[in-house]
């Protein structure tokens, strides 16, 4: 009996160890360390065939890894997804509708925080819950390799003028050179109201999980997605608190929640303090009057904001009354979307007044709201007042709009070549006939440049004074408004842009042999497949 004595505590010690992390958020991480250790060791006793197997040390570490999933899936008394084990080694990941709950979603969380592979990992549907989200989260604080963590609804439909994906999400900074902003990714518009969200109905719960979250982060995140999360005024409370003082945050979407006034004004202070966003998207939320008239103080004060997304809501026109002393003051704004907020002529005429004296906004989307063509002219008429005025889009694409309209605003692009005015239709005239009769402008270029024994790709090269493959939307625009070796009209710049738009924003030359592997022309209405030799780039 003495002899087996030392063998009492051993078999003691192993059942104390194991419990404690079970249900203890502060030692999973020192657990996932261990795991690693151990993982290593078994990994060293190996046989010789499965050695062969690891061709360098990145494989012999993933290998590990998935021991270490594994332990963690049975500490957490979840069953492994064998995709994620098959896949820890690609850079992405998507784990949708895999039902991971919030077990499941920590042993996921574990295994993560010493991958240096994955680099997006897509969780959406999953039922993530407070816990799962907090698993999340501290392991974001270790691992520094993924740079976007996807969490969205599926059951989101763009609308018909755009298409768009919203989800909630992190991103981290892929760091970008010093001052060079992230690239905006977002579409026009917003989408319309999700069908079904309820597994990712992270609440005032989880708005409180994520706010803690951003107060006390020192890294790179910067893009910050939470579309779709039934997030009240009480959660937008807490989140521009967190905002207020954080300055790494570049891309936010708020859409799709249930922002009332009160949340407006949360966000107008928050507006007014922060000096790092570049993006918000707060479509398809209940601002009104008070809400809008809120926002739009801290937006006054505001000198960062870039690009701001306020369609579907109901600022009516005090709130455009309040944007368009925004829009005389704010010199920060590129891109302001306030689709379907029933603004009419007379709200119109305030925000034109804001346009006669802005220099910086570049795209102004008023879709779907109840104006008419007096409210249009106005608008091309504050450009026409505005010679310094940047503006290349405006979306008015529900209006009908006359000759008369047409000539005016003939004249104010020959002040704005780099405008473009999206509009329904002509009254009294054809646009299907009016399409039969423009040429094609590629088949212009190419007659050209056959002309001068230069290449299609030489012409569209020579309107970049830099020479390269990529021209922003407008210089490209402005500059085939303004060569006069090929006539063009807007309408057949409009069709060179969306064969050679990259949908960054740019157009893209290089897209060019594409279209001739396509060997697509259409000439006077017909399609026509042209010979090999037709085209040439």
């Amino acid at each position: 009996m003495d002899n087996d004595e030392p063998l009492e505590p051993e078999t003691q010690d192993e059942p104390e160890t194991e419990p404690a992390p079970q249900n203890s958020d502060e030692t999973l991480y020192c657990e996932a360390e261990a795991s690693v250790g151990v993982d290593k060791d078994k990994a060293a006793r190996e046989s010789s065939e499965t050695d062969l197997e690891i061709e360098d040390t990145e494989k012999f570490f993933t290998t590990g890894q998935r021991e270490l999933y594994l332990e963690a899936c049975k500490l957490m008394g979840v069953v492994p997804v064998s995709y994620f084990l098959q896949n820890m080694e690609e850079s992405y990941m998507s784990l949708n509708h895999h039902g991971l709950g919030p077990n499941g979603t920590k042993a996921i969380a574990i295994a993560l925080v010493s991958n240096t592979s994955v680099a997006t990992l897509e969780l959406a549907d999953n039922g993530l819950m407070e816990e799962g989200l907090l698993s999340l989260v501290e392991m974001l604080q270790e691992n520094y390799y993924l740079q976007e963590m996807v969490l969205w609804p599926f059951c989101q439909l763009p609308p018909p003028h755009q298409g768009s994906r919203h989800h909630l999400g992190w991103a981290r900074d892929p760091r970008p050179g010093p001052g060079q902003p992230p690239a905006f990714c977002d579409g026009p518009g917003g989408p319309s109201p999700p069908e079904n969200v309820s597994d990712n109905d992270l609440g005032l719960k989880g708005a409180r999980v994520i706010s803690e979250f951003l107060q006390r982060n020192i890294s790179s995140l910067w893009n910050l997605q939470l579309s779709g999360n039934n997030f009240r005024d009480e959660s937008a409370e807490l989140l521009c608190q967190a905002l207020s003082a954080n300055y790494q945050i570049k891309t936010l979407d708020l859409s799709h929640n249930q922002f009332s006034d009160k949340g407006g004004e949360y966000v107008g202070q928050m507006l007014a303090l922060n000096i790092g966003l570049q993006s918000l998207d707060l479509s398809w939320n209940h601002f009104h009057v008070r809400g809008a008239v809120a926002l739009c103080n801290g937006l006054r004060v505001n000198t960062t904001l870039q690009k701001l997304d306020l369609s579907m809501n109901g600022f009516g026109n005090e709130g455009a009354t309040a944007l368009g002393e925004v829009l005389r003051l704010n010199n920060s704004l590129v891109y302001l979307d306030i689709s379907c907020n029933d603004i009419t002529n007379d709200g119109v005429s305030k925000i034109s007044k804001g346009l006669e004296v802005n220099e910086s906004l570049k795209v102004l989307k008023l879709f779907l709201n109840p104006m008419s063509m007096d409210g249009a002219v106005s608008l091309i008429l504050s450009l026409k007042r505005n010679p310094k005025s940047k503006m290349e889009e405006i979306d008015i694409s529900n209006v009908l709009v006359s000759e008369q309209f047409l000539k005016i605003l003939d004249g104010v692009c020959a002040i704005h070549p780099q405008l473009d005015v999206l509009y329904k239709s002509v009254q009294g005239f054809s646009t299907k006939k009016a399409l039969l009769q423009w040429t094609n402008p590629m088949k212009l270029i190419q007659s050209y440049a056959d002309q001068h024994k230069i290449t299609v790709l030489d012409f569209f090269k020579s309107l970049n004074p830099k020479g390269m493959m990529t021209m922003p939307v407008g210089d490209f625009r402005k500059a085939m408004i303004q060569q006069d070796m090929v006539p063009v009209n807007l309408h057949q710049v409009r069709e060179l842009i969306k064969k050679l738009d990259d949908k960054t924003g740019m157009v893209n030359f290089s897209l060019l042999p594409i279209l001739s592997i396509q060997k697509l022309l259409v000439s006077s209405g017909t399609l026509r497949i042209m010979k090999p030799q037709s085209i040439r780039i």
